[in-house]
């Protein structure tokens, strides 16, 4: 298993792209920004999407990927995420109004796209791939995930600050080779940060200290013009222990 970086900026410009993970050649993590990027071949490949929540920098690109590849299709793109994040999802975007809703188009029997609503804890096995939900800490329902290989496994804490549950994961991950987490701002934007539900330097540093492993460690999530700061300052705070680096566009994480 690998995972190909489409999009890890916390917003767009100058090249930067919004969340999204591609595992292997068929299944995504997220819909940002990133997943323009990928050719009109890859996208007809995509089975799988799931999603850690409905904010938009993070679906964005899930209507017209449809759009594009669906009637090459032969199956509907299965989507899975929290039932919160579904509800959104039926309300807010397919909902006739703001984009067709595809999970009636061409037929309700044979649609292009087809909820499968997952639950916190929740394992969905494709083929040697396990990739389950883990909690998340957000101002809307959310999730992160732990991916699971023949040779390892992988954690994406997805929108989220500080919680129990995301260091209790990756300690009791033995074979975890990364850990992605995000930290959006700078601590001198801490106020925002803390409004916004989101890692900064300063409340990730102690969470980093929790955790006993040797898994890299990957910052995503970072918002335009502070990348260099928040970087700076979690190397000054983070245990030197830790391999801890940036996220980058167009990387691959290998391992699992």
């Amino acid at each position: 298993m690998q995972i190909r970086v489409l999009g890890c900026s916390g917003g767009i410009g100058d090249g930067r792209h919004t969340t999204s993970l591609m595992v292997d050649d068929d299944v995504l993590i997220d819909a940002g920004s990133g997943v323009t990027q990928l050719t009109h071949a890859e996208l007809v490949r995509i089975d799988h999407l799931f999603l850690t929540h409905a904010h938009l920098d993070h679906v964005l690109a899930l209507p017209p990927m449809l759009d594009s590849v669906a009637a090459e299709r032969d199956r509907p793109l299965v989507v899975h995420a929290l039932p919160e994040v579904v509800e959104v999802l039926k309300g807010h975007l397919f909902n006739w109004q703001l984009w067709p809703d595809f999970t009636r188009i061409p037929t309700p029997g044979a649609p292009f796209m087809r909820y499968a609503p997952i639950a916190v804890g929740e394992t969905v096995a494709l083929g040697t791939r396990r990739i389950t939900a883990i909690p998340a800490h957000h101002t809307v329902p959310a999730a992160g995930y732990l991916l699971g290989g023949d040779r390892g496994s992988l954690i994406f804490s997805g929108d989220t600050d500080s919680h129990d549950a995301l260091w209790e994961t990756a300690n009791a991950t033995a074979d975890l080779q990364h850990l992605i987490v995000e930290t959006s701002f700078p601590n001198r934007m801490e106020h925002i940060a803390h409004a916004s539900r989101h890692y900064c330097p300063r409340t990730l540093a102690p969470d980093l200290a929790r955790y006993h492993g040797q898994a890299r460690i990957w910052i995503t999530h970072l918002k335009p013009g502070g990348e260099v700061e928040i970087m700076q300052e979690i190397h000054q705070a983070a245990p030197a222990r830790l391999a801890v680096a940036a996220l980058r566009h167009g990387q691959v994480l290998t391992g699992m």
